[in-house]
Order: C-alpha cells, then sequence, then structure tokens
C-alpha cells in the first residue's frame, strides 16, 4: 500500500495531491496504544458523529493538505477569498466549535499549546487535538460569506446556530480510532487505497472521479461516466454515505444498485465503486468546489461535474456548479475539470442528450429529476427504462423511505411536482409526442393516476417513436424487399385495391348524375358527385405505393464490373496476361 506524504513521491504518478503532500494522520501501532492510554488523561470535549467524520477525513487525507482545524487567519481567508492564506485553493471553513455546556467549561480552560482529546458519544477518544489557535467567529458572517444567506430555512445556515459554537479551536490532529461504516466497511477505500489501485496495479494514465448525492445510479449519470470513459482509462464511482434526511434511497441499496448496473453495463476493470463518507456543507458552488479537490486527493486527474451539483433548493443557479470554476486557473486547481448540462432522455433521439446535443424540445423528452425519481419509487412505480436502468430501480425501490403513501394517497414531494419534474409534456400534450390538450393542466390538479396514465404512456410509446421512425424510412428506403413485412405490402396492395374499386363506381355515379338533382335527400347533382370522385382519386395518391424489388432496380447501378471496384484498376483481359 501506498504510505507517504512528501510530494516527490507522487512524482511519477500523472496527478499529485493538493497541497502537494497526502497527509497521513492515523496513528497506528504501540504509538496508538500509548496515545490512547494519555488521551484519557487529557482534557476531553466530546463531538457528535459529524465531527467524527470530518477527524477521519483529515487524518486520512481526505481534505490535504490540511492536518487539522484551521486557525483564525486561514478561517477569514478562505471564508472571504476562496483560499489559505498561502494562496491555495480551498473554499469551505475547516472549523471546530463545539456546542453544550460542559463543552464550553473545559474551552475556557484552554489555552494555545494545550492538547485536548476529542471523544465521541461513547466518551471514546477519537483523536487528539493540539491547540494553536483560539478565537470567536461572526455566525451570520460565516453564514453570508459561505452560503450567500442567513436565512435559517438553508440547512448549512441552520446547521451554523444549531450544531456549532461560539469558540473556534484550531490546530492539527492526532487520529486514534477509525469509525467502524458499518454495511460499507467491506467497500471503504481511502486516499492511499486509491492511489495504489489506480496507478501500481491497474497502470492508469488517467482517472475521472465523480461524487453523486442520495439518488441511485440513473441515466444521466451513466451518460456522464460513459462520456469520460471513452478517453480516461479509469473511473472513480463516490456515492456520498453522509448523514442524510431518510427520505432518502437508504444508502446500502444505493451501492447495491450502483453495483448492479456496474455489473451489467460499465466495463470490466475500469470502474471503481467506494462510498465517500463525508458532512454535508450544504454550500452548493463552494462544496462543488471542494468535491473537485477530494477527487484529486483521491488521485483523479478529472472531475465530473454535472448541472447543480450539490444544489440546495433554489439558493443558487442552477449552473452556478459550473461558472465558479470560473474563479480559477486550470494550474492552480490541479484537476481537469469536466462539466456536464443537464442529460435528459429525447425520445426522438433514442438516446440520453443534453441541449449542447440534443435539437428537440419538451414534447420529446422524459427528465431525469432525481428528486422525481424517488417519488416514483416511493408510489411503487418503477421509472421508465430510459431514465433509470431496471436493474437500478429494482433494487432501490426496496430501499426507498418511507415506502408507499400515507392515508390520502399522498407521496413526501405533491404528485404534480414530481410529475412535472419527469414528464415535462404532459401539462401541455395530452401523450408523448401529441397534439396539445385543448386547455393546459396545472400542477395543482394532477393526482395520481395522472402519474400512472404518464408512466404507461412512456413505456408503451417511448422506444415506439423512434422506431416508428425507422419504420417509416427503411419502408421506403430499403432496396432489398425481403427485409420488408409482406403483410404490409398485402395491406396496401389490398388498400390501393379497394380504393379503385370505390373510384371506379363513383365514376360510373357520376356518368349517370343529372345536372339538378330532383332530389336532394336521394340523389346527387352532378357537381357533387364529380367532388367525390376527385376526393377519392386524391385518397388513393395518399395510399403509400407497393415497392416491389422489380420496380425498384432503377435505384442500382454499376458502371463497372464489380471485380473492377474490389480490386484492381486493370480490365479483367490485362489481369489475365500480366498472370500468364
Amino acid at each position: 500500500m501506498l504510505n507517504v506524504t512528501e510530494k516527490s513521491a507522487f512524482s511519477k504518478y500523472p496527478q499529485q495531491p493538493h497541497g502537494g503532500k497526502l497527509v497521513d494522520k492515523v496513528v497506528v501501532g504501540q504509538e496508538r496504544e500509548e496515545e490512547l492510554i494519555r488521551a484519557k488523561q487529557l482534557p476531553t470535549i466530546m463531538v457528535d458523529m459529524e465531527a467524527v467524520i470530518t477527524l477521519e477525513m483529515i487524518a486520512t487525507g481526505v481534505l490535504s493538505p490540511n492536518e487539522g482545524f484551521m486557525n483564525e487567519a486561514d478561517y477569514n481567508s478562505v471564508l472571504t477569498k476562496g483560499r489559505l492564506t498561502n494562496g491555495l485553493i480551498w473554499p469551505a471553513p475547516l472549523s471546530f466549535a463545539p456546542i453544550g455546556n460542559r463543552n464550553k467549561e473545559i474551552i475556557e480552560s484552554l489555552s494555545i499549546g494545550d492538547e485536548v482529546t476529542l471523544a465521541d458519544e461513547n466518551n471514546e477518544p477519537v483523536a487528539i487535538l493540539t491547540l494553536e489557535d483560539i478565537f470567536k467567529y461572526d455566525k451570520a458572517h460565516r453564514a453570508q460569506s459561505l452560503f450567500g444567506t442567513t436565512d435559517r430555512n438553508h440547512p448549512g445556515v441552520d446547521s451554523i446556530y444549531r450544531r456549532m459554537g461560539d469558540v473556534s479551536l484550531g490546530g492539527p490532529i492526532k487520529l486514534l480510532q477509525r469509525v467502524d461504516w458499518g454495511p460499507f466497511e467491506k467497500l471503504r477505500l481511502e486516499p492511499k487505497d486509491t492511489w495504489h489501485t489506480f496507478y501500481e496495479e491497474k497502470k492508469f494514465r488517467s482517472a475521472a472521479g465523480f461524487i453523486t448525492g442520495a439518488n441511485p445510479l440513473h441515466r444521466g449519470h451513466e451518460y456522464i461516466h460513459k462520456n469520460a470513459l471513452e478517453e480516461i482509462d479509469g473511473l472513480l464511482l463516490q456515492p456520498l454515505v453522509e448523514m442524510a434526511k431518510r427520505e432518502y434511497t437508504r444508502h446500502e441499496f444505493r451501492m447495491l444498485s450502483y453495483r448492479s448496473v456496474l455489473d451489467t453495463y460499465y466495463p470490466k476493470g475500469r470502474s471503481i465503486l467506494a462510498p465517500l463518507r463525508v458532512t454535508y456543507i450544504f454550500a452548493g458552488p463552494r462544496e462543488t468546489v471542494l468535491h473537485a479537490l477530494i477527487m484529486k486527493n483521491y488521485g483523479c486527474t478529472h472531475a465530473l461535474i454535472g448541472r447543480d451539483h450539490a444544489g440546495i433548493g433554489d439558493y443558487y443557479d442552477k449552473y452556478a456548479s459550473h461558472s465558479i470554476f470560473d474563479e480559477f486557473k486550470p494550474e492552480e486547481l490541479g484537476i481537469d475539470i469536466r462539466l456536464f448540462h443537464e442529460v435528459f432522455y429525447c425520445t426522438r433521439c433514442d438516446s440520453p442528450a443534453t441541449v449542447q446535443s440534443c435539437p428537440h424540445d419538451e414534447r420529446f423528452r422524459i427528465n431525469i429529476s432525481g428528486t422525481g425519481i424517488r417519488e416514483m419509487l416511493r408510489h411503487g412505480i418503477m421509472p421508465p427504462k430510459e431514465i433509470v436502468r431496471p436493474e437500478s430501480a429494482r433494487i432501490a425501490i426496496q430501499g426507498v423511505q418511507p415506502k408507499g403513501l400515507d392515508e390520502a394517497g399522498r407521496a413526501i414531494s405533491p404528485v404534480g411536482k414530481t410529475l412535472k419534474s419527469i414528464f415535462p409534456y404532459y401539462l401541455e400534450r395530452a401523450r408523448l409526442g401529441g397534439p396539445k390538450r385543448l386547455q393546459p393542466l396545472t400542477v395543482e390538479e394532477l393526482t395520481n393516476l395522472d402519474l400512472e396514465m404518464a408512466n404507461l404512456d412512456v413505456r408503451t410509446n417511448a422506444d415506439r417513436i423512434y422506431h416508428d421512425i425507422f419504420e417509416e424510412y427503411s419502408s421506403v428506403g430499403d432496396t432489398n424487399r425481403s427485409l420488408q413485412p409482406e403483410w404490409v405490402a398485402d395491406a396496401r396492395e389490398a388498400l390501393r385495391g379497394q380504393q379503385q374499386m370505390v373510384i371506379q363506381d363513383l365514376e360510373q355515379k357520376v356518368a349517370m348524375a343529372p345536372i339538378t338533382a330532383s332530389d336532394e335527400f336521394m340523389y346527387q347533382d352532378k357537381e357533387e358527385a364529380q367532388r367525390e370522385l376527385e376526393v377519392a382519386k386524391q385518397i388513393l395518391s395518399d395510399i403509400p405505393k407497393v415497392l416491389t424489388e422489380e420496380e425498384l432496380q432503377y435505384r442500382t447501378w454499376n458502371l463497372l464490373p464489380y471485380n473492377r471496384y474490389r480490386g484492381s484498376d486493370e480490365p479483367e483481359a490485362q489481369q489475365d496476361d500480366t498472370e500468364k
């Protein structure tokens, strides 16, 4: 395993850790046993699970080059400039401000240079912090600078006031105890592991990172992954297994849905699945930059960023996660940022696409909305195969929480919002690719029945649109008529024969019709009969022609014998003379 920190150790690799070194602050072996004994003799601050996870991220190098919590100078520099005091890009302050009366008493007794034990809820030592700074900070200023708002409805802002104290402690840490990842322990990969896998075992020259949130693997993800795999050697997929709301799909089921799709649809040996356990910051575009740097610390040369990466409600523009990278020079970031627009499924293109590559409008689209997909799973409905592979949806539907609807037939998100998010055409059109409604529907009037109807429509027609278009083209384009079904030709021939019969009858009727009808209810005058005849002839011309192979001989010709196209450009007689 790779177990180094200095920049020179990475010189042979196509990537470098952020800041030039991969931090390793995990204490092991005999030293750990000694430090555990010493930790129990130091002042102790109790920390929650989110802080424990952050400590592990620091110690294992996920947040390199940070070796602990920031001092006041770095804290303020990051908050206002998005950089450490040495100029290195770092988008979010890494601070530690414990809450609670007992912790407050301990903090008041501490001085710079002291050591303090950080213990979990069971009072077991997790880490030792060496104090380099103790400072107060302005919570409102932190919220406004980091999130662009002081609105307590923003989960990041709320977290500042709910779980952060008034005094921040800065200094390096030593990790004494890793967190057990439960069902994900067997899949855990730390940065030192991925560097070794990428560049020692697999000999990759490039690797792309992809960090994703609370949704099962869908075809928007797949579109981004496979675009990257066309030119990049490897792919590191890191679904977040953070402390998220329970309304999401349970993490272990998301991981299993990923594994199922990777086994079936991804090239073997080039895609590595590893959960990423982090604490959510909810910082929108700033968090996107942090994720890019985390991917870099895992050894990735490229970061794959979709639309609204790390977005929170309507607090940030949907492409703020893209535009923020305009603020940094590529060489400063040290990782190639690949930005992707919103992916949808176009039934006219018959493929996933974005506005960058697809010219068709919403009447042909099925949108890929993570929230909408979760709600559909909650309704007990497998989403359309065009946006979620059945291998993914079948497993994810088992892990969605809460399951089913309440006594009023409702899920967490209003059904109208779910419908609009995935089937944008439904409010204005009766069906996929169909005519406009006389009166558009409103989101508020949509019901579960509409959700069922939209799904049935898509299941029946989504793959028929391009299929039917191809059938029309091939029915005219095949010069080899053996590929065309005989029953279609038979039906067309019958249609034409029947219409010719109608025309013959009407021609007789016109010949016999009087100039003026004696009884307009029983008989027609010649002018009206003639009009019916002209319509019948037009209908005959509208019926597709029966195409036979003999009739299409005009489409094929060869000016020279085939051997002139297949071999030498010399006439056959000259070839024979040469061979003699």
